[in-house]
């Protein structure tokens, strides 16, 4: 049992004096909820959703006990931000700390690399080159600098210090597929080391989904005085005499600041008062949409125990292959075996408007790939998910292009994904983000007044 909410004093627009709009109740706008209330705000968050989380927010079939993600999610050891915030609203006990499988499919077999072992033993390139890149990773673990190799490409960078044959039979498939052709070549090392110094070979998932940590967090928010509406989607944000109105629902009210969480050009075309050049290089930004797929299977699919499989999209139709059921224990589900199918795509591929069905069609031969005895008569349901704005797209010496949370527009901020560069999207970092720009938001109303 989780232990009780902490309940803090309702806040009011007369303990500061000021109110704030936070659009977006996934985790960075709760986030920045949670510490906009403690700071004595008045907050109100909406979302056009019916539900908190954002992206990491769940759903349930008739059988299931608990929740499960539209798009796949799991913590890391080293996400201090989202594991502190579970203990400051009394969550940390469903935090669940477990070591799956995780493979790369290599030559039709899924072989291991989550640890110094299994680099030894893959056979996907000679014995000097896995001692060498698992050396290299090491080095890349334990360096704190990531300033340095912003400006080089991972692509060129893993091919001089891990090796061409590591780099071709690991990290260009994975590159390739995070990225895609148009985009792989120019990621630079900086997000390559981001990925590889936050990682922990230990994963952390929370009982009943992070639906129910979204669902603890908006009741903390409540809980301290905030407002949060849901299915009530932001129409606008113009600048009036006394304020920022923000346009939802069906109404309008009027904040002295607003917190966007949205993607950046989200916010270009809901605020028209930004200055076309800024609002332009919001639009700029590049980024890739989600497709993924949720299979409920009646028997497992990997049957070796994988949990992630990162596939080679040169030869297979997705990214990524996700048995959920193989780090979470099936009973929850209904005796259902939950299987990802998933991909980062361009906002434009076809695979956003296809019909469920067709998509399903290229997607589920994949499967007896990867184990020959699969029939799709195993699978007893599926659902279609799709995000047009999931993965930032980052270039060499991006560190000089990441829009600042506080915007020309005075009291209105951005807190999205393409702003916590080096490191790559997720809900850890979107609770970091969220936590700065409410800080943000703090410091620049008292140095106003």
């Amino acid at each position: 049992m989780s232990q009780p909410l902490p309940q803090s004093p309702p806040a009011s627009a007369s303990a500061s004096g000021r109110s704030v709009a936070v659009i977006g109740a996934g985790f960075a706008g709760l986030s920045a909820a949670w510490d906009l209330a403690a700071d004595g705000w008045s907050v109100t968050v909406y979302d056009g959703a019916a539900h908190a989380g954002g992206l990491a927010g769940g759903f349930r079939d008739a059988s299931w006990e608990w929740p499960l993600e539209h798009y796949y999610h799991h913590l890391f050891q080293t996400d201090r931000a989202i594991i502190g915030l579970a203990e400051e609203i009394g969550f940390a006990d469903r935090l669940q700390t477990l070591r799956p499988v995780s493979a790369s499919f290599y030559r039709g077999k899924a072989y291991p690399l989550d640890g110094v072992v299994p680099i030894l033993t893959f056979p996907g390139m000679p014995f000097i080159d896995r001692v060498r890149m698992g050396a290299v990773g090491a080095y890349l673990k334990l360096t704190p600098d990531w300033r340095s190799l912003e400006d080089v490409t991972a692509a060129a960078w893993a091919r001089r210090w891990m090796g061409k044959r590591a780099y071709a039979a690991v990290w260009e498939p994975l590159l390739l597929g995070k990225f895609g052709p148009e985009h792989y070549e120019h990621v630079p090392m900086s997000w390559l080391w981001a990925r590889l110094h936050a990682r922990s070979f230990k994963l952390i998932y929370v009982a009943g989904g992070f639906q129910a940590y979204a669902d603890a967090l908006q009741r903390a928010v409540e809980g301290r005085g905030a407002v949060v509406r849901l299915s009530t989607p932001v129409r606008g944000i113009r600048r009036t005499d006394i304020g920022l109105a923000v346009a939802a629902g069906d109404g309008e009210a009027t904040f002295d600041a607003v917190v966007a969480t949205t993607a950046p050009h989200v916010l270009a075309r809901l605020a028209p008062d930004l200055p076309a050049d800024y609002a332009g290089r919001l639009a700029d930004l590049e980024h890739l949409g989600a497709v993924v797929f949720v299979l409920a299977l009646k028997q497992q699919l990997m049957t070796d125990g994988t949990y992630w499989l990162n596939l080679d999209k040169r030869e297979m139709p997705f990214l990524a292959c996700v048995e959920h059921t193989n780090l979470i224990d099936a009973a929850h589900y209904g005796g259902d075996h939950l299987v990802y199918m998933g991909d980062y795509l361009p906002p434009d591929h076809p695979a956003f408007t296809m019909s469920h069905d067709d998509l399903l069609a290229q997607w589920l031969p994949a499967l007896q790939r990867i184990n020959p005895a699969f029939r799709p008569d195993w699978v007893r349901t599926s659902w279609l998910s799709r995000a047009a704005y999931a993965q930032p797209v980052v270039p060499c010496g991006f560190s000089a292009h990441v829009p600042p949370l506080a915007t020309p527009v005075p009291g209105l901020y951005l807190a999205s994904m393409s702003q916590v560069y080096p490191w790559d999207r997720g809900t850890n970092f979107a609770v970091d983000i969220g936590r700065r720009v409410a800080a943000a938001v703090a410091t620049d109303a008292v140095s106003m007044r």
